[in-house]
């Protein structure tokens, strides 16, 4: 019976085309456009995500403060800076993993006729374990090297591919401010962290040859900034306290004044961009459904003009057996047929145009089956919502009133 009368609906519905087509397409752009917006949005999502998995676990970054003159503040990093001995005190603290000082700045690097502008850091090799970076070619340097300020590096990915090409860099000597480094291994790439930077372009050397050769130290053992790591994301906060009381003992920061340092909890930055990824994802497909709104509001404009128009055929049909409910279920199985024909061409559209996106325009677009299922299901809804009265009107009309109808 339900297929009997699907079949007379796809009938009714071949008769006018122009104008189901028409119909439809205001469910085929709807549907298109919510699948769209949630590839983007997940997209965006999955962009973040990446990025956080990049930065390791339980992070906390340690900078020098800002300092004041004359009533003036001079800006972050303008106090005295940490040092070496600051790291290792901080290593000690009962809710701290590991501990990694760092000393960085922009230099070129050198290989023949090749030449690159990277930002080079001293670093030591708790650096990659608290960072979860994998030594893709070759291998890291080691902590007697540190000490021994050799004069080896390890290389990003991209300064690798713009120094060397297909060239295996493993083993070669590289120049910084004219003096040679042999490169004993590549880092696997990161991509791009929460601020934007490319991760892969950087040069690791041992932090002393950084400290000593290449940027030298205002105060002995002095250095940028450290990277820590709490024991689990359970501790930060009191990891981020100890720290903080630590450093300003150590510093001599008098009761009342303001630290002359910064404690950023890493995981706190990376929970908020994640937030905000979500909220995007949610509000592009929020906004795209308004569009399956309108198109529903559409096809009850359209049916509605549908069952004036066959007015007589329903006395007809009703005075030959037909019954309240098989007239109810014809038009509302119109509506939802246009609505699920329409749905199913606006997914493929909707994947069309996010894979033209991926392929063209370099964005990260994630077309889930859940999303088109959502879509789709949405769409399906919309034709029952918006359907109901058209039908409920047509199978309400008095069969003999109906007859009459011109």
């Amino acid at each position: 019976m339900i297929l009997a009368i699907a079949a007379e609906s796809w009938r009714a519905l071949g008769q006018n085309r122009l104008r189901a087509a028409l119909t439809m397409l205001g469910m085929v752009i709807g549907v298109a456009s919510v699948v769209l917006m949630l590839a983007i949005g997940q997209g965006t999502q999955t962009t973040v995500n990446q990025a956080i998995a990049s930065m390791g676990s339980n992070l906390i970054v340690v900078v020098p403060g800002a300092t004041t003159q004359g009533g003036v503040r001079l800006g972050a990093g303008t106090a005295g800076p940490l040092t070496v001995a600051d790291a290792e005190a901080i290593a000690a603290l009962p809710q701290i993993a590991e501990v990694a000082p760092m000393h960085s700045g922009a230099l070129q690097v050198v290989y023949g006729p090749n030449n690159w502008g990277t930002n080079v850091y001293g670093v030591v090799p708790a650096f990659w374990r608290i960072r979860g970076w994998d030594i893709e070619a070759g291998d890291g340097f080691t902590e007697s090297e540190v000490r021994s300020a050799a004069r080896v590096a390890v290389l990003g990915k991209v300064v690798a591919e713009n120094l060397f090409g297909a060239e295996n860099p493993v083993g070669k000597t590289i120049r910084i401010r004219d003096l040679p480094f042999v490169v004993v291994g590549v880092l696997a790439p990161k991509g791009q962290n929460l601020d934007g930077r490319d991760q892969d372009d950087t040069v690791h050397v041992p932090l002393t040859t950084a400290q000593r050769q290449l940027f030298g130290m205002s105060v002995p053992g002095a250095i940028r900034f450290l990277v820590v790591q709490a024991r689990s994301a359970e501790v930060m906060e009191q990891a981020q306290e100890e720290i903080r009381s630590l450093l300003r003992q150590r510093r001599r920061v008098a009761q009342g004044q303001e630290d002359d340092f910064t404690v950023r909890n890493l995981s706190a930055v990376a929970e908020t961009a994640a937030l905000s990824a979500r909220t995007l994802s949610l509000t592009l497909g929020a906004i795209a459904s308004i569009s399956l709104v309108v198109g529903g509001i559409g096809i009850m404009n359209i049916m509605l003009v549908s069952v004036t128009e066959r007015t007589r055929e329903i006395g007809i049909r009703m005075a030959v057996g037909a019954r309240r409910q098989d007239i109810l279920a014809q038009f509302l199985l119109e509506a939802v047929l246009i609505c699920t024909v329409g749905g199913l061409a606006g997914a493929v559209l909707g994947v069309a145009i996010a894979w033209i996106l991926s392929e063209t325009a370099r964005m990260t677009v994630v077309v889930s089956l859940s999303a088109i299922a959502l879509s789709f299901g949405f769409a399906a809804a919309i034709g029952v919502f918006f359907g109901l009265y058209p039908a409920q009107k047509a199978a309400s009309l008095p069969p003999v009133e109906a007859l009459r109808h011109e």
